[in-house]
């Protein structure tokens, strides 16, 4: 079976991923934005290599790991002005086994019935309802500019 995932990174490795699938690079990790929902700045941490559960990490990936959700969650903070964020690993999809956790931001007036496991209420998006490229990309930007300041 194919790994979608391993095919975003590919396409990040070239150079040809869009500003919004590419955010920030990490020795082990990538940062970008999901593509799927209709919630700005829902943020998507790639493991760099295919791994499909945690028990895979190693060290040193952990250890970046645990820097880079404190700094997107910061930056997510500074940029769309949440309350704090939510941490959701699974790497269950049939295309997307691959190791990746979802920082998502939670609003201060998001409604109730998008709260915890409703959050994934603004994933599986229709065309209509996604947050826009460039809209996406203008975040990325200012996601980018503060995790190259926190390094």
């Amino acid at each position: 079976m194919t790994c979608k995932t391993c095919e975003l990174l590919q396409q990040r490795d070239a150079g040809t991923a869009p500003l919004w699938d590419c955010i920030h690079r990490a020795l082990g990790w990538d940062v970008v934005h999901s593509f799927n929902t209709s919630l700005p700045g829902w943020l998507v941490i790639v493991a760099r290599r295919h791994i499909e559960a945690i028990d895979e990490l190693t060290d040193d990936e952990s250890i970046e790991l645990g820097r880079l959700i404190r700094q997107t969650s910061q930056a997510l903070k500074e940029t769309t002005g949440c309350e704090k964020t939510y941490v959701i690993q699974f790497a269950e999809h049939k295309e997307h086994s691959h190791v990746h956790f979802h920082i998502v931001p939670r609003m201060a007036d998001q409604p109730e019935e998008f709260r915890s496991l409703g959050i994934f209420g603004y994933l599986g998006a229709t065309e209509e309802e996604r947050v826009g490229e460039e809209q996406m990309n203008e975040l990325a930007v200012q996601i980018r500019d503060f995790l190259l300041q926190a390094d």
